[in-house]
């Protein structure tokens, strides 16, 4: 795979992205991204924006006949994801949702154990209880970064579908913190180590083409300090240093949900950051049960993952393989890893936590239709399923 052009809104991030991977690279610079689609002959796309510019770019990249890698979560809501899946089926692109653990060996053989019965019906997961999105809290209208030089279409550009806001640094570089823009994607973060977990779980299970029936919010929602860090501090070198604030423990949203599944399986969302897996889950079944982590399993009875069949962990990055996989797809036109349809299913557990959450209503199952992607009993739960997009940034058709 060879890297041809690159595209951001704001050139000086063109600028170290090159010097960082390749300081001598001959690849073109796009500020529009469109632009870049339409004079490069690609054939994919690799989508690691801001995750509220994600479907916009997606949806261009497969209506223009390429494939897409698309990091997670791949979505800023349900219905977007769902027109995502979509695009990629009318146009039949190849695609992949970065949630690299599909493709660790160890990871998938240790979800297998689970879908063929080893540790019996499995009546429990536990798993992360992981912190949602903030409203955006800042106002102050700070200067344009002075590398945009009289330029400021590039942050209407960065501002894609939301809201505008004036040019803020904290919108900026902590983008990933606020509700207009992400679902809680820190790491802690229910989009965040949340989109890894929760897509182990859906692979575990075999439900990759489907999802929950209920979600129940099981206590008064609150705020949660995770102790990590909640603000990236810019460096001295970094556009508006001096405006961002200083580092401060991540502060969000966290309620212990309960999820049902159609055979009676529950998802038990009430692990924090110190208690469990933080990238999967612990699977009780009716024989035994399967902690699957992150290049990590642990079985009880130990047998279970102690055998000759346990690939071992992954040595080396979890993104190559995963890249790979999807390189290799384009070639060969096959179905990658994580494409979309898994993805969405994935995404849509971390916003239906996040939906619960803001509706509020303790102990009341909301009812979820995973074929129509609808509660069936929640009206102000359907209206959080979509945004209204601003003018002119409309998916393509």
């Amino acid at each position: 795979m060879n890297i041809v052009a690159v595209s951001d809104c704001l050139p000086s991030r063109l600028d170290t992205y090159t010097a960082a991977i390749n300081p001598n690279a001959t690849w073109s610079r796009y500020t529009e991204f469109r632009e870049m689609i339409e004079k490069e002959n690609l054939d994919a796309v690799m989508i690691e924006t801001a995750t509220h510019q994600r479907a916009w770019v997606a949806c261009h990249t497969m209506a223009a006949g390429l494939d897409a890698y698309i990091e997670k979560p791949m979505a800023l809501t349900i219905a977007e994801g769902r027109e995502m899946a979509n695009c990629a089926r009318k146009h039949n692109r190849v695609t992949q949702v970065g949630t690299q653990q599909r493709s660790n060996p160890m990871t998938n053989w240790a979800c297998g154990l689970i879908r063929d019965g080893k540790i019996g019906h499995i009546k429990r997961v536990k798993t992360m209880n992981f912190v949602g999105p903030v409203p955006i809290n800042v106002t102050a209208k700070h200067p344009m970064p002075k590398d945009a030089g009289s330029d400021t279409k590039w942050w209407d550009t960065w501002t894609n579908q939301a809201e505008f806001h004036d040019y803020n640094a904290n919108l900026f570089y902590n983008w990933i913190n606020y509700v207009d823009y992400d679902g809680g994607g820190r790491s802690f973060g229910v989009t965040g180590w949340g989109a890894h977990a929760y897509d182990q779980i859906q692979n575990a299970l075999g439900t990759d083409e489907t999802g929950p029936t209920s979600i129940t919010l099981m206590e008064n929602v609150r705020t949660y300090e995770t102790g990590m860090s909640d603000f990236h501090r810019p460096t001295d070198d970094e556009p508006a240093a001096a405006l961002a604030d200083e580092p401060k423990e991540i502060t969000g949203p966290v309620g212990h949900c309960i999820m049902r599944y159609e055979n009676g399986t529950e998802i038990d969302f009430s692990l924090t950051n110190d208690q469990g897996p933080s990238f999967g889950a612990v699977f009780e079944g009716t024989r035994g049960k399967i902690e699957i982590n992150r290049n990590k399993v642990a079985s009880n009875p130990k047998e279970l993952t102690q055998n000759a069949g346990n690939p071992g962990q992954l040595k080396g990055s979890q993104n190559v393989p995963h890249i790979q996989n999807f390189a290799d797809c384009v070639k060969s036109r096959a179905k990658a890893n994580a494409g979309i349809e898994i993805g969405q299913r994935s995404t849509t557990i971390c916003y239906l936590l996040n939906i619960a959450r803001a509706v509020g209503k303790v102990g009341e199952p909301l009812q979820w239709d995973p074929k129509t992607e609808r509660f069936t009993n929640c009206d102000e739960g359907n209206a959080m399923l979509q945004r209204e997009r601003r003018k002119g940034w409309e998916l393509p058709a």
